[in-house]
């Protein structure tokens, strides 16, 4: 009962064969469930293209629609799953395209031994493992058979097998993949000169002389950055100051969510029905007529329950009603159905004489089945060996790899997809030691329970929980004030004024949201709404939009920042190149004043009376006390430099440097042998290049190097 928490970032990574998991559910589960259908989409309009390749933008969509059943399978929180979908599928284009390209330029392929590695093997995807397992567990064998005869079946319509075929071309995409960045990382190499040579200059210390001035000895006012500096810089530079489409965003937010008249009036309707909850002999009808649809007729031990409230529904006795309650964004009311002592989960062995494999073809007749299940257990009640039968007459070849022992949790065998008589007996029915010829759909089973693990008490509660949600009133009122400020604020300039005056001093917040892609479907801090992201693009700068409903807030905003995919302006890059400049400048001015550079004394008399310092123990990659100065290291070990006073003022990263010379030493290194350096840079190179978060990471180093159009937000 407990509320989902969001779970976004679960869902941040981005894999090559992601889209390509969604199939699954598509085909898998409808096959092998005997349902059928759907029909191909075909179209040929671009959405873009990735390397001159077009991206046909009805297969996309197909691809999209996938994805998200894939995502509402695996309990995605709702509002994100259309962006996540799209997001996913167009990197996986990329992926695909840019990779396939350079996988045909290697002509790396993937044979039919090694196909079946990546289907069947240990290291399967999880989601097909999972569609090709029951409660028996996973059979590679009976796996293939089942793929086998989807394949081959007339029954299932050819998009669907042509969509599993595509499934398969990812998976052996994916480790292509794996062995393009396998490629890659397992070649880097540190050659020994390289490392001989390193420690050699670390291990070189000096010690110098210095007269320095800081930069902030000089006010920034009276040095000033034109804009045609900053526009020469950004011109050789161009790389560093690349930038993608963006708009920026000043908002206001109007609250709609519950007040606490909503809440308590949901609270009171709980509380109404309390009475009757409390007195029914039939809580399951009772919840049903009020609307609960997910009832689980089942118990949850003390140690799993993770509702809120546990310690007092557990203290409940039976037939007691607790609550309302919260529990997240509902009021909540509890009834204690039953309790019972179970454990945690059941270890048992079986030996199934089946009747049908895993796709329905017949293995036996029941009556013969039947037959040999109890001639086991007279075999085995007169002493015959359990493993010896177990290998001789199982048809549970999954079970047989460990001789028919197997471990259920207690959740596992009360759920939907477990035999129940196999449940019933091991969970309720039976305790430790206990034997018993059980049928089920599969076969007849001679089972053993060997162990109860943690037993613990158990309960089952059945739950009646209302959603707080905000009144008509109060909806109103927040799209009320929202279309207000709106009408009040017909620019920018408007907009800002008219926030200090009214919202201001209501407590209300400007917010900010900044480099909005065209893609995106939320801003930060405000949640996801696709079409506040449209609309923001759609407006002009300066543009104030009509209010839109984002979670619980009505959302009032302008657009005050317009970027287009390029080159950063000069503004917009003012801000990282100003201080760089401006420190440029004020060097020169330092080093005018200073003059010929003859001795320390003569500097620190032009610098105002400057004292003369020492600093000692300054490496190669270090500059001691002055910290990172790389020109200070440079000429402190030139050669040229030593026991002299180098002849012109050093501009450093805070300030102009008069540096002498005064000694140059070694020290021993401490790094370790040769080898062990070599080794263990090679294995950082190596992990470094293998982490798809690394910019070195070669599938990254390919999407950088894509000329990709995109044109989705036309789409979506």
């Amino acid at each position: 009962m407990s509320i989902i928490q969001d779970i976004r970032d679960k869902y941040a990574k981005v894999a090559v064969v992601a889209i390509a998991l969604a199939l699954i559910g598509f085909i898998l589960t409808d096959y092998f469930s005997g349902r059928g259908g759907g029909g191909r989409v075909t179209g040929s309009k671009s959405l873009g293209s990735i390397n001159g390749k077009t991206v046909n933008a009805d297969d996309f969509a197909r691809k999209v629609q996938q994805a998200e059943a894939n995502m509402r399978s695996q309990g995605y929180p709702a509002e994100m799953i259309s962006s996540q979908a799209i997001e996913q599928v167009w990197a996986q284009e990329i992926n695909s395209i840019a990779l396939g390209g350079e996988i045909d330029k290697l002509s790396m392929k993937i044979g039919k031994k090694e196909l079946g590695d990546i289907l069947y093997g240990p290291n399967m995807p999880s989601d097909l493992k999972q569609q090709l397992s029951d409660e028996n567990g996973y059979d590679p064998a009976a796996a293939k058979r089942k793929i086998d005869d989807m394949l081959k079946s007339k029954t299932v319509p050819q998009d669907q097998k042509d969509v599993f075929n595509s499934y398969v071309e990812q998976l052996k995409l994916q480790r292509l993949g794996e062995k393009y960045v396998a490629l890659l990382s397992n070649t880097n190499n540190y050659p020994r000169w390289f490392l001989e040579k390193q420690n050699a200059d670390n291990s070189q210390i000096g010690k110098i002389s210095l007269v320095r001035e800081v930069y902030t000895s000089i006010p920034d006012s009276l040095v000033k950055v034109d804009d045609k500096e900053i526009a020469a810089y950004i011109s050789k530079h161009k790389n560093d100051f690349k930038q993608e489409e963006s708009r920026n965003i000043s908002y206001v937010s109007f609250n709609a969510s519950p007040t606490a008249a909503d809440s308590l009036l949901v609270k009171n309707q709980l509380l109404l029905l309390k009475p009757e909850l409390d007195t029914t002999s039939d809580a399951v009808s009772f919840l049903a007529r009020n609307g609960v649809t997910n009832f689980f007729d089942g118990y949850i031990g003390a140690s799993q329950m993770q509702v809120a409230a546990k310690d007092s529904i557990q203290r409940l006795g039976k037939g007691q009603v607790f609550g309302p309650y919260l529990d997240g964004g509902s009021y909540v009311l509890a009834k204690m159905i039953d309790t019972k002592v179970l454990p945690d989960s059941v270890k048992c062995r079986h030996i199934l004489l089946g009747t049908a494999d895993r796709s329905g073809n017949p293995i036996m007749p029941d009556s013969i089945a039947k037959a040999k299940a109890d001639s086991v257990a007279l075999a085995i009640k007169n002493g015959a060996n359990f493993d010896e039968l177990e290998t001789k007459y199982t048809t549970d070849q999954a079970a047989h790899a460990d001789k028919g022992v197997m471990t259920f949790s207690s959740a596992t065998i009360q759920g939907e997809g477990f035999a129940k008589e196999f449940g019933q007996f091991i969970l309720f029915d039976g305790k430790p030691g206990d034997k018993k010829v059980i049928k089920t759909q599969f076969g007849w089973h001679y089972i053993e329970i060997l162990s109860f693990i943690k037993p613990q008490t158990s309960y089952k509660v059945g739950y009646l929980a209302e959603q707080i949600i905000p009144s008509n009133e109060t909806d109103s009122k927040a799209q009320e004030e929202a279309n207000q400020f709106a009408g009040d604020s017909p620019n920018q300039k408007a907009f800002d004024d008219v926030f200090e005056k009214t919202q201001k001093p209501k407590g209300r917040v400007k917010g900010i949201g900044t480099s909005i892609k065209p893609n995106d479907a939320q801003v930060q801090s405000l949640g996801y709404s696709r079409q506040f992201v449209r609309n923001i693009y759609d407006a002009k700068m300066g543009e104030v939009l009509k209010p839109e409903r984002i979670a619980d807030n009505y959302v009032v905003a302008v657009v005050t920042g317009v970027f287009e995919e390029g080159t950063k302006s000069v503004a917009t890059a003012r801000p990282e190149v100003e201080a760089a400049l401006r420190n440029k400048k004020k060097a020169e001015v330092l080093k005018q004043k200073i003059g010929k550079v003859t001795t320390l004394e003569a500097a620190a008399t032009a610098l105002g009376g400057k004292p003369i310092e020492v600093v000692d123990s300054v490496r190669f990659n270090s500059s001691g006390t002055l910290g990172y100065e790389p020109r200070i290291s440079g000429a402190v070990f030139n050669p040229a430099n030593k026991g002299k006073v180098v002849p012109e003022a050093l501009e450093g990263q805070s300030g102009v440097y008069v540096i002498r010379v005064d000694s140059v030493g070694t020290t021993p290194v401490t790094t370790g042998d040769i080898a062990e350096q070599r080794k263990s840079l090679y294995d950082q190179t190596k992990q470094f290049i293998s982490n798809p978060q690394s910019p070195a990471y070669p599938l990254n180093a390919l999407k950088n190097a894509a000329t990709i159009k995109d044109k989705r937000r036309n789409r979506y």
